[in-house]
């Protein structure tokens, strides 16, 4: 066997140091991976997708506006309807042949046409169907009359006026009555 050297203890003492782990500075740690930045950039996109999502599903109504000039200024010919609705916090207004029409719609009057539901803050929606049928089969030539004015105050909510727009569209029993909605201003 051949004779091995024996090591001077500064040898034995560099080999230690040398071998004993190290701890790492801060500044140096390789095991942990900072994942902020990613979680910064996750959430400004989370964000805008939020704030983009409401506008890709908001409901269309299909109106036209009113027509201003260009149109002869005689009389018409034969009777319209002109149907106009105004929707106020205690029901509807109605008007037609170019007068109110009173109380449950059975013919000229002042007030409110369509009152609200048995003194509830509910509107009167099938009613206001039902006058709105009533009005059109008054008069026949004003049959193929597919127009109305939709009016509101300022305080009404949208759902109201929405429901008003699919109140006067079309019957219970599915007669047309008035699909083409105008948008008026209130005075």
């Amino acid at each position: 066997m051949p004779e091995t050297e024996k090591l001077s203890a500064a040898q034995r003492s560099k080999i230690r140091r040398l071998s004993a782990p190290k701890e790492l500075s801060p500044d140096e740690e390789g095991g942990e991976l900072n994942i902020i930045p990613f979680l910064d950039i996750i959430t400004n996109v989370l964000m805008f997708v939020l704030a983009t999502i409401s506008v890709t599903f908001t409901t269309m109504i299909d109106s036209e506006p009113p027509h201003a000039g260009g149109t002869s200024s005689r009389a018409p010919t034969k009777p319209t309807l002109s149907l106009n609705i105004i929707v106020v916090d205690k029901g509807f207004i109605v008007s037609a042949f170019g007068q109110r029409i009173g109380e449950g719609c059975t013919g000229p009057g002042s007030g409110l046409a369509v009152g609200l539901k048995g003194g509830t803050t509910d509107y009167d929606y099938s009613s206001l169907t039902s006058c709105a049928k009533r009005l059109k089969n008054q008069v026949p030539e004003a049959a193929d009359e597919t127009a109305a004015t939709l009016t509101a105050n300022a305080n009404i909510p949208y759902q109201v006026i929405i429901a008003t727009v699919d109140a006067i569209r079309k019957s219970d029993d599915g007669q047309v009555l008035f699909p083409d909605i105008n948008f008026g201003v209130p005075k």
